[in-house]
């Protein structure tokens, strides 16, 4: 029998990219999966449009702001479990506005942590993200890695995970950190590097990107799922950081290349602009 059978599970970003696997594979373990995301009058959307119908229609889904504690906490009541994957994740939108990134990620986290005290919730997994790390110092990057806030984005997540570690420390609340590196997979916004190739790839005979040469680690969505689900039900985890990654790296540009290669196409790929210093440009040596 699954460790999760009938068990109330919360995931604040559950209607997002990797919350909609997250959400579904909580709901196949038998999980009874409450979804928290941002309200909108246009309804819920998102990814988890994209969800089998069978599996989405077991799910609870409660519309509201992670700034908004009463809300949070009403959606918390009586979980045995939260995954906090909610969050203002656009670091170019974090440079127009600072503020409300940092309100959502450092108060939203805040306020998650206040509710699993009050529901009295036995694991709080906060996701991370491995932008805390900045341009990397040393590679591989272990968690020891020094943690450098280059955007208003990875600031907030830094302090997020810093909060988070303290309420374990402070309050005993069972929190765990879940880092994952660069994750992809369906329903990934179409910002994003992969469907970015993709688009441009089948379009035309170019593809414009940044620079090519910083380096990722890239994980597939569900086996971030799968390690996020390792480390809820990990007691050890507790208090912890625990990176999830493959330990291989490859380059923008090799990567845009391998994405030609699989389509058939041959374009041209162009660097469109220099290096942004605020940005993990960590490379291959």
């Amino acid at each position: 029998m699954s460790v999760w059978n009938n068990r109330k599970v919360l995931v604040t970003g559950g209607a997002g990219f990797i919350g909609s696997f997250l959400s579904e594979a909580l709901v196949r373990a038998g999980a009874e999966v409450v979804v928290f995301t941002r309200y909108s009058s246009r309804g819920i959307g998102g990814a988890v449009d994209f969800t089998e119908p069978s599996l989405r229609a077991q799910m609870r889904f409660i519309m509201g702001d992670l700034k908004d504690p009463a809300g949070v906490a009403a959606a918390a009541r009586d979980c045995d479990t939260i995954f906090h994957l909610g969050a203002h994740i656009g670091i170019p939108y974090s440079y127009v506005h600072p503020v409300d990134v940092i309100q959502t990620n450092v108060m939203g986290t805040t306020n998650v942590l206040e509710a699993a005290r009050a529901s009295g919730a036995q694991k709080v997994v906060l996701f991370s993200t491995s932008e805390v790390y900045g341009t990397a110092r040393y590679a591989p990057i272990d968690e020891d890695h020094p943690l450098q806030g280059q955007s208003p984005y990875s600031a907030s997540k830094i302090s997020a995970d810093q909060i988070g570690l303290s309420y374990h420390r402070a309050f005993e609340t069972p929190v765990a950190i879940c880092r994952p590196f660069n994750t992809y997979g369906p329903r990934q916004p179409a910002r994003a590097f992969i469907p970015t190739v993709i688009s441009q790839a089948l379009r035309g005979d170019e593809v414009r990107l940044g620079s090519l040469h910083p380096t990722r680690d890239l994980l597939f969505v569900e086996d971030t799922v799968e390690g996020a689900l390792r480390v809820a039900e990990t007691p050890g985890s507790t208090g912890e950081v625990v990176q999830l990654g493959t330990g291989i790296e490859i380059s923008m540009g090799d990567l845009a290349q391998k994405i030609c290669d699989i389509l058939g196409r041959s374009p041209r790929i162009i660097s469109d602009e220099p290096d942004r210093k605020r940005h993990d440009k960590r490379e291959v040596h």
